[in-house]
């Protein structure tokens, strides 16, 4: 049981700010965490220009995925326990700040050296908006109510892999590639507007924990002293894994492999992630007749054996691309029914420390994401590669949700309702 929970009502109650309505709340959070795939996914297309353009391998211009990945991870290690410390806003506002400056910085990027570096400083910048949203739902919601906000939150996070390699073909008719880049800086500056002026701050004072460096790693090592946390976090990492060796290899199967063009890979991309979102929405209804851990099961094992035909298609070379592409659906949407619940169950059991709980969880999906990414270029760069990559990271999910997770001895606190405003 958490400290949050010890807390008589009458206590907890004053020291929980009023909620905001649900709608605005996913709305405003949704934007700042859908900065995070913007910028991952929105200069996907562009990926074979900029080696030509930089004079650089395939493989090394995917390593620019993977310091954006990395930033992602580091960066949410340290503005997770700030957001404890500090409060949930000025971490928000900062970060962004710094994803700005090192968008804006790209235009004028001399060699792919440079890229790669300014690509960590926008992962670490957009870390931000990753890592405090997930706290600030914590803040807000518990149990089933939080992974339906999750849920909710992918909804709008899911237009951003909609329409981010579309934005970006486009953005390549009438630019270079650098001018993606600019577009990421104006959005940021939206988002420093929205954050000054429409985020209210949800950890008050009394409840920051400003206990310094050391404190840090005390509340860091207790949450790897909690096997389900720690196995629900691999969970949740090796996923994304899934998601990131799809998102790393697609440019280069669907143009080089299959010949579709930049603006016929951002339609087709932004259908798959159609299907992530549809199951992310179907999340919160199944909810009503099963657990968060039950539909985490099926999530994780559904996209493994999605994973295991989309290879042995591949493999063979039966279907084209067609047969490459519905498996590829299948995996996308099994993992949107795991992907809000995963989290939602890891935090449900650290809700005294949400930013420092929060911070570990994304920094171990994209560190996982940073590591795995790469391999899909290793292995070769087309379809079979990609699904190898998308199999072993689900099987080692699943293999990792039975033998430390143990979903069955997981407490019915999910079945908690919201925190009262």
């Amino acid at each position: 049981m958490t400290a949050t929970q010890d807390r008589p009502a009458a206590v907890a109650a004053p020291q929980t700010p009023a909620r905001p309505g649900t709608a605005r709340t996913a709305l405003t959070l949704g934007a700042f965490v859908a900065l995070g795939p913007l910028t991952v996914d929105m200069y996907l297309p562009a990926l074979p220009t900029i080696a030509d353009d930089l004079g650089a391998s395939a493989s090394t211009v995917q390593l620019t995925l993977t310091g954006t990945l990395v930033g992602l991870a580091l960066g949410q290690l340290v503005l997770g326990p700030l957001s404890d410390a500090l409060g949930r806003k000025g971490p928000l506002l900062a970060g962004t700040a710094l994803h700005v400056v090192a968008s804006l910085l790209v235009l004028v990027a001399p060699s792919i050296e440079v890229l790669g570096l300014l690509r960590f400083l926008q992962g670490v910048g957009t870390a931000a908006g990753a890592v405090i949203a997930l706290a600030v739902v914590r803040d807000l919601f518990q149990g089933r109510a939080a992974a339906t906000m999750l849920s909710r939150l992918f909804l709008v996070l899911g237009a951003a892999p909609v329409l981010a390699p579309t934005i970006g073909g486009e953005v390549l008719r009438v630019t270079s590639w650098r001018g993606v880049f600019l577009i990421l800086g104006l959005y940021g500056v939206g988002l420093l507007v929205l954050g000054r002026y429409g985020v209210r701050e949800t950890l008050p004072p009394e409840r920051r924990r400003s206990s310094g460096f050391a404190g840090t790693l005390r509340s860091y090592r207790g949450l790897l002293r909690d096997r389900a946390y720690v196995g629900l976090v691999l969970v949740a990492g090796l996923t994304m894994a899934g998601l990131f060796s799809y998102v790393s290899g697609s440019s280069f199967v669907f143009q080089d492999e299959f010949g579709l063009d930049e603006q016929q890979f951002g339609l087709l991309f932004g259908a798959g992630a159609f299907w992530l979102i549809a199951a992310t929405q179907l999340n919160p209804v199944v909810l009503r007749w099963f657990s968060p851990a039950q539909v985490l099961v099926t999530g994780v094992a559904g996209g493994a054996l999605a994973g295991v035909v989309l290879v042995a298609l591949a493999a063979t070379g039966t279907g084209g691309l067609w047969a490459i592409v519905l498996p590829l659906w299948a995996v996308l949407a099994a993992c949107g029914l795991a992907l809000p619940n995963a989290p939602a169950l890891a935090l449900s059991r650290h809700g005294e420390a949400a930013g420092t709980a929060a911070a570990l969880l994304g920094a171990v999906q994209f560190g996982v994401g940073a590591v795995v990414a790469p391999l899909v270029g290793v292995l070769g760069n087309d379809a079979v590669a990609m699904g190898v990559v998308v199999v072993a990271a689900l099987v080692l999910a699943m293999a990792v949700l039975l033998a430390v997770v143990r979903p069955w001895q997981l407490p019915v606190e999910a079945d908690a309702p919201a925190q009262a405003g």
